[in-house]
């Protein structure tokens, strides 16, 4: 279960020049002599595989050293597209996702993808180019102030201005993306730069020294913390996605079957604890289960590791976890006692903690009772649903179908709003990095682009499916046009329901049924439409059709689209209102 914390600035700067070192001596490379090859060998040197992007003026001489590189580059249909599968490449590989495009509408189009990014704490690198030095702010045509508009959804953002220097910029923002918390950097590359002669060599990439995260936490802090697991007589561990983000799936597992504690996910954490473990209570929130919000409610020791405490995942933040002390493990000190005060704040990398925290325990709590009250939470709030005959067919059952006929390492994306939830609460997730959706942002529009960034990093045999909504795939349909072209298999499953429908049941329930600009019913007949784009198409109205559709869609080697026909009268439960308490969800629409 351990995990060793990084060497010390010196020695990890020894040990990569040494790396370095021996790449060049064992490895014949061609001189970097523009700044564009600079960057594309800074690319080259950390890993990068695969970059996603749309071309343009000023970004196209990087892409014409691009045609010199291994690296695989995908032609996306709309820059956002290439933001989102850029992110969704890096959630699956666990490593930085590229994406470029050009300046001006190029560079703004990546916008709501490096945001996206930046509220889920995705390793991505965006480059854009810009127009010459010399020409910027004088209103240049396709010129905009890139630098300004995005640095408040990027770690930080980069100018270059040096051909010389270049290649170090884009290492330097690799390597930043990557350091601690995980987020979205930036490299906006004036045409000139990438243009100009370049006689400089491409350092090994570093993060700012400034940078380095604390990964050990405070001993006496684990100590104090640990004295409180063994008192609790209602422990709870409350994952989150930084469980994920930090490869410490595998020492949070162990944890919670070492000391037998009841784990709870939050919904960007759904993965890393298997939701078929009898301690797995599955995830709480907004829509998360009953149980799940229940034990939250009345745990009297709540350990939280990696999780910003969000408002959909807390509620009315008086009332979250009311009788809990909190320990709350973060790499992020500034997410310490931000939302939710931490009575036991550690500090440091998930995994190294954690591990901490088992060195420091000498005995189990006493929860037996708690265990079996979780149990009993379990058959009092049951995730089921009704299929009368009379009523159209319901997602739910689109989706445990789904997932009956994938294996377990099946990756899942999604765009957002019901389909999502119920992508999320029917579908049964043992792994970590098959869940990948837009959570902190909720972006709409995510799905079809992340399914291929996420075939594009997975391993050949996974499968990948989209479940996305009809409004949601509307928003990107265009991509599906890329997944034919690169000849990609993955399934998109449409639970149609023309609506926005978790729009529409927020008008039903809280604006008195204005159902105010939330119909669908003007959407395209999403089978035909993906034939005409060269994938295969199904439509599906009926329950009977539902099983073998999915076996011949996933069985089609290509991009297929199921253009499911549900209940658009179908809501998602449970529900907690916003701002509201978690331990008072509804699961009807009267009780809200």
């Amino acid at each position: 279960m351990s995990k060793q914390a990084p060497a010390d600035s010196e020695e990890a700067t020894a040990d990569t020049s040494d790396a370095a070192a021996e790449s060049t001596e064992t490895e014949e490379r061609t001189p970097v002599t523009t700044g564009s090859e600079a960057v594309v060998r800074a690319l080259e040197q950390e890993g990068i595989e695969a970059a996603f992007g749309v071309q343009g003026g000023a970004i196209m001489p990087v892409y014409d050293a691009l045609y010199h590189s291994d690296i695989r580059h995908i032609t996306m249909a709309h820059e956002q597209g290439a933001a989102h599968a850029a992110d969704a490449f890096s959630v699956v590989r666990n490593e930085p996702g590229v994406c470029l495009a050009t300046s001006g509408p190029g560079a703004t189009n990546l916008v709501t993808g490096i945001a996206d990014a930046n509220m889920d704490s995705d390793r991505l690198l965006a480059l854009t180019g810009q127009v010459p030095s010399d020409i910027v702010g004088s209103d240049a045509f396709q010129e905009t102030d890139t630098i300004g508009v995005t640095a408040p959804i990027t770690k930080h953002n980069y100018f270059a201005d040096d051909p010389d220097t270049v290649g170090d910029t884009v290492g330097e923002a690799i390597a930043l993306a990557d350091e601690g918390r995980p987020g979205p950097t930036l490299v906006d590359l004036p045409k000139n730069v990438t243009l100009g002669d370049s006689e400089g060599d491409v350092a090994p990439a570093e993060p700012p020294a400034t940078t380095r995260p604390q990964y050990v936490a405070d001993e006496e802090n684990v100590e104090e913390a640990a004295e409180a697991i063994e008192a609790a007589e209602r422990p709870l561990l409350l994952f989150g996605g930084g469980v994920i983000k930090a490869d410490a799936t595998d020492e949070a597992r162990a944890f919670a079957r070492e000391y037998e504690i009841p784990v709870v996910t939050t919904m960007p954490g759904i993965g890393s604890f298997p939701e078929d473990d009898d301690l797995c209570l599955s995830w709480a929130g907004m829509h998360g289960t009953g149980y799940a919000n229940m034990a939250i409610t009345h745990t009297d020791l709540l350990i939280a590791v990696g999780t910003r405490f969000d408002d959909r995942l807390t509620g009315g933040i008086d009332t979250f976890a009311p009788e809990a002390e909190v320990i709350h493990i973060d790499i992020d000190p500034a997410e310490i006692s931000k939302n939710i005060h931490a009575d036991y704040p550690l500090i440091g990398d998930a995994g190294i903690v954690i591990d901490q925290l088992d060195d420091a325990l000498t005995s189990a709590p006493d929860a037996d009772e708690w265990r079996e009250q979780c149990l009993t939470w379990q058959d009092e709030y049951p995730m089921d649903y009704a299929t009368p005959d009379d009523e159209p067919l319901k997602p739910q059952f689109v989706v445990e179908v789904l997932d009956e006929a994938t294996d377990d390492d099946t990756i899942v994306t999604s765009g957002v709003g019901q389909h999502q939830m119920w992508a999320s609460q029917y579908w049964t997730y043992s792994e970590p990095r098959t869940w990948v959706s837009s959570h902190g942002l909720g972006t709409m529009g995510y799905g079809l682009p992340a399914a291929i960034g996420a075939r594009v990093a997975a391993d050949d045999d996974q499968d990948v499916v989209c479940v996305d909504g009809d409004g949601s795939f509307l928003m990107t349909i265009q991509e599906l046009s890329v997944a034919v072209r690169e000849e990609m298999d993955i399934t998109v499953a449409v639970l149609n329901n023309e609506y926005i429908g978790m729009v529409r049941q927020w008008q039903d329930a809280f604006f008195e049924g204005r159902r105010m600009a939330a119909e669908y019913n003007w959407c395209p007949e999403f089978d035909m439409l993906a034939e005409a784009f060269g994938a295969r198409g199904w439509r599906v109205d009926d329950y009977d059709e539902v099983a073998d559709t999915v076996e011949e869609a996933l069985a089609y080697d290509g991009p297929s689209v199921i253009d499911f026909h549900i209940d658009p009268a179908e809501n998602v439960y449970p529900m907690v209102p916003s701002g509201g308490a978690n331990g008072k969800f509804a699961l009807t629409e009267d009780q809200l």
